[in-house]
């Protein structure tokens, strides 16, 4: 793979640094904050060799790339000057940069997903580790009581002691606060002094005031928690500390009030909000075990594409260190072994080299990795039924690891080869279990998705009329019924997006119908076809048109330009006009528009959608009112 081109191609395609604020990465995706995505052709990107799909959430603009991300990612960082800051900036801070409104939910699932993402590899290798400890003894390989073990034993243990200093990094990145004494503030909840107080279990004071008697290693909570109230606390800091001093005082203020915040105050909150979660899910667990696990193996894709898997967190790393785990990783054994299935029958039965490759290659990192990102946007997702075939499956394999109570006794993703994660030392038929669960989500799933099938979009039929205007990509006979293809010229001159890009829930779900969105270069809207005006809107923002050969589309000039009330738009036909192809029909000041705080984004859409076999998008990524814009079968 040549990881130089693909990333030059990737950089080229995100705008370049001039568009980029930061980039991160994570086990599979290259994670780009972006001033501007709407420049961005999604299209385009998915075109470049390595990447498998893209995706819009929390503010990021996640390119998937699978187990090579890093490579990319190196590459990138050598074309520019590009922040590698995690999440470089909250969604508040970056507002001015993007307007793009991340609600609550999406903020708090970029807060979890950006501070825990980065931690994987670190969390893997302890678990694998923790894995292997298991196997070894059981083979009589390796003697429990020996050093060598104690020492492996402290490999393994290692990510999960010390896990609220990596959080308290990653943590202070995410909101702009000093790492280093994020880090130092972590070390003195976990400090051994403090650990053996704890342990003691005598009351400890500090200054009159008392400490909750707390273990803070292994936590993930307590600290985010305390970070968060650091960022605050920094600011307090910055306000009152002369400026001459602030190199001193600064740090030791920072440090003494958000540690005995954290000691007192902070962390015991952090850690009954931990045990709250647990509680929660261990209650409806306990109460209606196969329904909890059903629903979670069943929806666990979804759970992922939101990072809100990592909201589990205090319960699925309790595996690693203390008692097992009989919910999430059995949860995930189930769904990443159905995206695996899935992605292979893709594989199997797509007529697409191209499809074929990826959906191989994810099928591979799902079922012997269990990193299932490049199954779900690659493959699974974006076909729709094999997502489908998978959660049934999910919930099915669910029901049964419910009644049987299956466990996992170590912290690893959960896959093929982590299937060790699931011996125990008193119950064998919990392996075997383990195994069944492997098998059948396995088989249910490859059987689901052949019978389901799935719409595999082929767009060589529009390929085919890009190259010449004369040349038909479908001849048309109605007798024989064969399908017509009819084209939909760009009304507009500039850069086109699909309509997933497009910065409105109601054009980007495609509510109104299927179709495409143009970025104006000129304030000049055309006639895309030989057809009668059905509505000039009263605001002028949108136009309503019928082609002679039965197309129904709608162009919208800019999003929630209706609030202009008319103002930059200038009509030049009327309801029930007959229009020619290119004849002009609206002059638009975009300039007008932008000032006015407003995007100038033109959705096009076929309101008549439900009426045709097919929309198919030119895979341009600019246009003139002289391009098909959208080739309708």
């Amino acid at each position: 793979m040549d990881y130089k081109d693909s990333a030059k191609q990737i950089y080229k395609a995100v705008g370049g640094e001039k568009n980029i604020n930061s980039l991160i990465h994570c086990m599979t995706r290259l994670r780009f904050r972006l001033k501007d995505e709407s420049i961005v052709d999604d299209d385009a990107v998915k075109e470049i060799p390595g990447v498998m799909g893209i995706n819009h959430q929390s503010g990021q603009y996640q390119v998937i790339m699978g187990n090579d991300v890093s490579n990319y990612y190196a590459e990138i960082l050598k074309l520019g000057n590009i922040s590698t800051g995690d999440a470089d900036q909250t969604p508040d801070e970056n507002q001015d940069d993007s307007k793009e409104k991340v609600n609550l939910f999406n903020r708090f699932a970029n807060f979890i997903s950006s501070c825990m993402s980065p931690l994987i590899p670190a969390l893997i290798g302890g678990g694998m580790i923790k894995v292997i400890l298991i196997l070894l003894p059981l083979f009589g390989w390796l003697n429990e009581k020996g050093q060598t073990y104690a020492i492996l034993n402290i490999f393994g243990d290692a990510p999960f002691y010390f896990l609220p200093i990596m959080l308290a990094y990653t943590a202070a990145q995410y909101f702009k606060v000093t790492p280093m004494l994020a880090m130092t503030i972590a070390g003195v909840m976990i400090h051994p002094n403090l650990i053996a107080m704890v342990t003691a279990g005598k009351a400890v004071h500090f200054m009159g005031l008392p400490v909750t008697l707390v273990n803070y290693s292994s936590s993930v909570i307590p600290i985010l928690l305390v970070v968060w109230a650091m960022k605050y606390i920094e600011m307090g800091v910055d306000k009152v500390c002369p400026a001459s001093l602030k190199s001193i005082l600064k740090p030791l203020l920072v440090l003494f009030i958000t540690g005995t915040l954290a000691l007192v105050l902070i962390g015991p909150i952090g850690t009954y909000a931990g045990k709250l979660l647990s509680a929660i899910i261990l209650f409806i667990q306990g109460k209606a075990g196969w329904l909890a696990m059903a629903l979670m193996a069943a929806f666990m894709p979804l759970i992922v594409m939101t990072g809100m898997h990592w909201a589990f967190a205090p319960i699925f790393l309790a595996a690693s260190v203390a008692s097992p785990d009989s919910l999430i990783l059995p949860a995930m054994l189930a769904a990443n072994i159905a995206q695996s299935a899935a992605s292979f029958a893709v594989a199997i039965k797509s007529k697409n080299a191209n499809t074929r490759q990826v959906a191989s290659a994810a099928g591979i990192s799902a079922l012997l990795a269990g990193v299932t990102e490049p199954a779900i946007y690659g493959v699974t997702l974006k076909f729709k039924k094999p997502m489908y075939a998978a959660m049934i499956s999910g919930g099915v394999t669910g029901l049964f690891m419910g009644f049987v109570h299956l466990k996992s006794f170590a912290f690893a993703v959960p896959s093929l080869i982590s299937l060790p994660q699931f011996v125990s030392k008193t119950d064998g038929q919990n392996l075997i279990n383990a195994i069944i669960v492997a098998i059948v989500s396995f088989v249910l799933t490859f059987i689901l998705t052949w019978v389901f099938g799935f719409d595999e979009k082929v767009p060589a039929t529009a390929k085919a009329a890009e190259t010449s205007d004369a040349k038909k990509v479908v001849t048309s006979d109605v007798t024989s019924g064969a399908k017509e293809t009819k084209k939909v010229y760009s009304p507009v001159k500039g850069e086109m997006i699909n309509l997933e890009s497009v910065s409105d829930d109601t054009f980007a779900q495609k509510m109104l119908g299927d179709g495409v969105a143009i970025i104006p270069e000129e304030g000049k809207i055309y006639a895309p076809f030989d057809g009668e005006i059905m509505t000039v809107f009263p605001t002028k923002h949108a136009i309503g048109l019928k082609s002679d050969t039965g197309i129904e589309l709608l162009i919208h000039i800019g999003l929630d330009t209706v609030n202009l009330k008319g103002a930059p738009f200038t009509a030049h036909v009327k309801d029930n006009d007959q229009v020619k192809k290119g004849q002009l029909l609206m002059d638009v000041d975009l300039d007008a528009i932008k000032k006015a705080g407003y995007d100038i984004t033109t959705p096009i859409i076929v309101t008549n959608t439900k009426d045709f076999v097919e929309i198919v998008s030119n895979e341009k990524t600019t246009v003139t009112n002289d391009d098909v814009a959208l080739y309708i079968i």
